[in-house]
């Protein structure tokens, strides 16, 4: 009995020293820049740490758009950011990022209906709800987590590109995760079912993403747009619900209270968003509010390449679309 009470005792110590350690190096986002007559998208930003994140912007003067699939939560998102906010300028749309008919919807909207865009902040993500093919073909993950936010930042690059300038460039965010270290590209078989456990699953995504930032990053030289992924770190969010939610709950609450809790967690995408030397950025990968380095297969050009053109032909991106979302304006 004394050995398993000294070894729980010793496990509870060693909780709290990596809480402690953990909590201590959590960064926040200091800049006081405001963004009247800016105009910014946060997908997910109806809950979670892009609710947060779409709340900070909105409160310094930003047009917000705020997308997601769920008509009712972003309609009582959009409510609580302007009430906390007293900023009337924050739109709702739906984007269902596992549909590309909806995704070019969303995008063809934007396109017509706005005058800029200053920034992209690619926030929406799932966690492991389910191994299956989406009805365009691709895993449902794969495409919520990657191909959906590759397909939504080529149709927005226009509009970005023309809001950019010298000095203040628009802005992409593409949000990571730190298990993007156990991702693996294996091109062939990406979208497959019954074919990956589910957590890979959402580690190929992510390191896609990081991949995707990378190649993107090399397309935009000579434009006045950047891009940069973003790792939150580990964030108590209802991600952790999707596959089982008792377990979920608990996980988030350890999480919360060990490592970050959603307003932790936006604020590295705050400053990516917002810092002026973080402007200066291309193809970076940030952590705790600074640049870090990803895992070193994210950096492989070939794998790179091979991925952007397999993306193309997944997301329907027919050969004039690529070459007008790319053209230097």
């Amino acid at each position: 009995m004394y050995g398993f009470l000294l070894m729980i005792a010793i496990i509870i110590i060693l909780i709290l020293i990596v809480a402690v350690v953990q909590k201590s190096t959590n960064a926040i986002c200091i800049s006081r820049k405001r963004l009247e007559g800016k105009t910014v998208i946060v997908t997910g930003g109806t809950a979670g740490m892009g609710l947060h994140i779409a709340t900070d912007l909105a409160d310094r003067g930003a047009k917000v758009i705020v997308a997601c699939p769920f008509e009712k939560e972003g309609i009582n998102a959009r409510k609580q950011i302007v009430q906390e906010t007293e900023n009337e300028n924050v739109i709702f749309k739906l984007l269902d990022l596992g549909s590309l008919k909806s995704i070019r919807k969303f995008a063809a909207d934007i396109v017509q209906n706005e005058d800029r865009l200053d920034i992209l902040i690619n926030n929406a993500g799932i966690g492991v709800p389910g191994d299956f093919l989406t009805p365009d073909g691709m895993n449902f993950i794969m495409q919520v987590n990657y191909y959906g936010a590759f397909l939504l930042t080529l149709l927005l690059l226009p509009l970005l590109k023309k809001s950019g300038k010298k000095g203040e460039p628009s802005r992409i965010l593409l949000t990571t995760s730190v298990l993007h270290n156990i991702g693996q590209v294996d091109i062939d078989n990406l979208n497959l079912t019954n074919y990956w456990f589910r957590l890979q699953i959402y580690g190929n995504s992510k390191l896609c993403l990081v991949l995707f930032g990378n190649q993107l990053a090399k397309e935009l030289k000579g434009s006045h747009v950047v891009v940069n992924n973003v790792d939150p770190g580990a964030v108590g969010t209802r991600i952790f619900d999707s596959g089982n939610k008792v377990i979920g709950f608990f996980l988030k609450l350890v999480i919360n209270c060990m490592f970050k809790t959603p307003w932790l967690g936006a604020q590295t995408a705050l400053h990516v968003a917002l810092d002026k030397k973080a402007g200066e950025v291309s193809g970076g990968y940030f952590q705790n509010c600074r640049v870090s380095r990803a895992v070193k297969r994210a950096y492989c050009e070939d794998t790179a390449e091979r991925l952007w053109k397999e993306s193309v032909t997944l997301v329907q991106l027919t050969k004039n679309e690529l070459e007008e979302c790319l053209r230097v304006l």
